[in-house]
């Protein structure tokens, strides 16, 4: 008897925990979703990036590459289908979710190394608009010209997001940072 006691109590303590992760990860991509929408209407300015940051290097890389894959194909139905943006988002954001979920679990007091935070957040930003500027001519087929002249002319966008997350990064890292802490 005590046994099944034991098996029924480790069962609705599983169900519970698998419960709050989808609840996190729930709640978590819905700010995202309502962040990214919001200021959709305004070039160069995001705070996906900050807040996966942050979200991340707290609760770590499963729940950190769970919600960005869950983000990813929710902002399809959302903004619209585009093949370029799923393949691009479905890669970068998992990898950007990974390296902070990592560097989450070795740095134990992100106050002192939010510089190192903010540049690699600064570099994944433009490493974005890179794979963007190989994913679409790939896609679509440009020649040699096309792509060269999509590449120049994704400079001018490139710019202002790298200046968004190292402001964005810099002044919200760390009240995120104690938001999600208190969470987890």
């Amino acid at each position: 008897m005590k046994d099944k006691e034991l098996l029924q109590a480790k069962t609705k303590k599983a169900s519970m925990q698998s419960a709050k992760e989808c609840a996190y990860v729930a709640v978590f991509v819905a700010i995202l979703i309502a962040v990214q929408f919001a200021l959709s209407f305004v070039p160069g300015v995001e705070l996906v990036t900050v807040l996966f940051v942050t979200f991340s290097f707290v609760m770590g890389i499963k729940r950190g590459v769970i919600s960005a894959i869950a983000f990813t194909l929710l902002r399809q139905l959302v903004f619209g289908f585009a093949p370029t943006v799923l393949i691009l988002y479905l890669f970068y954001f998992p990898l950007l979710t990974f390296i902070f979920g990592f560097l989450g679990s070795k740095i134990k007091n992100p106050l002192k190394l939010l510089p190192l935070i903010v540049l690699v957040s600064c570099v994944c930003t433009a490493m974005f608009t890179m794979l963007d500027n190989v994913i679409t001519p790939i896609w679509y087929g440009y020649g040699q010209k096309s792509a060269k002249l999509y590449f120049m002319a994704s400079i001018p966008f490139m710019i202002p997001q790298v200046i968004c997350s190292l402001i964005s990064v810099s002044i919200l890292f760390y009240p995120l940072y104690r938001v999600f802490i208190a969470f987890r």
